[in-house]
């Protein structure tokens, strides 16, 4: 039976000039930021199957009070090492989903987080990261990273990654955003990045105008919907502050 933990970075609003800023759920006021404001947790996922030690997207890459990066101690915590990861599997390029794919250490030498992982990439949107960049994409931690031998490519409209993860490129977040299923065994665990990004997106149909194609991931978080209820999958909810696991 595969185990998930959330790897929260904490709570968060972003705005339209695509700022994180830290938001205490205890005493801060939504409506004491900008307008149009969005309170968003930022939670990488830990998944532990019978063949893998996983991450799924990396988070903001922030630092802990102790120096360390917070995705250390967050995975620490759930008693495994950086070393022990085999697999990062990344659903888009956006700075609040990879920002911590790679690291300064106290040499300022730049390292990968988890030094013995594949870090699974789909080649269409690393293409469409590098041409954008800022502020939407990191340009240069994204360098970093292809500039290692730890990538994986995964091109196609659909594959299969050592026979049991799905991934599909679904396109409306961004352009080259691709969504995951992993089944493990008879357990299907799906994490759909910024189109599936909170339980509520999933009950209740509306466009979100932070998407590429608004009308198309509306459709598609449905389906997803539809399908998980009827399969039984577990959803994995990178921005949701209250659930980040659930089945619908």
């Amino acid at each position: 039976m595969a185990k998930i933990f959330p790897l929260s970075e904490g709570s968060f609003t972003v705005g339209h000039d695509k700022e994180f800023t830290p938001f205490n759920l205890d005493s801060d006021e939504l409506n004491s930021r900008s307008i149009g404001s969005l309170l968003v947790e930022v939670q990488p996922f830990l998944v532990i199957t019978e063949r893998d030690i996983m991450i799924l997207d990396t988070g903001l890459g922030f630092r802990a009070d102790n120096g360390e990066l917070q995705i250390h101690n967050n995975l620490r915590a759930c008693g495994y090492e950086p070393y022990e990861v085999t697999k990062v599997l990344l659903s888009h390029l956006h700075k609040d989903h990879v920002s911590g794919v790679v690291f300064t250490d106290d040499k300022g030498i730049t390292r990968t987080t988890f030094p013995e992982a594949a870090y699974y990439i789909y080649r269409a949107e690393a293409d469409y990261a590098l041409q954008n960049g800022y502020p939407s994409y990191p340009k240069a931690l994204i360098e970093s990273l292809l500039s290692s031998s730890q990538v994986e490519w995964l091109d196609g409209e659909e594959g299969l990654i050592d026979g049991y993860i799905h991934f599909t490129h679904s396109g409306a977040h961004c352009p080259q955003h691709i969504v995951f299923l992993i089944e493990d065994g008879t357990e299907k665990i799906f994490y759909g990045g910024d189109e599936a990004p909170q339980l509520k997106q999933m009950k209740i149909k509306y466009v979100a105008k932070y998407d590429y194609d608004g009308k198309k991931a509306m459709a598609l978080r449905e389906q997803y919907a539809l399908q998980g209820h009827k399969d039984n999958w577990q959803f994995l909810f990178y921005h949701d502050v209250k659930t980040p696991i659930a089945s619908l």
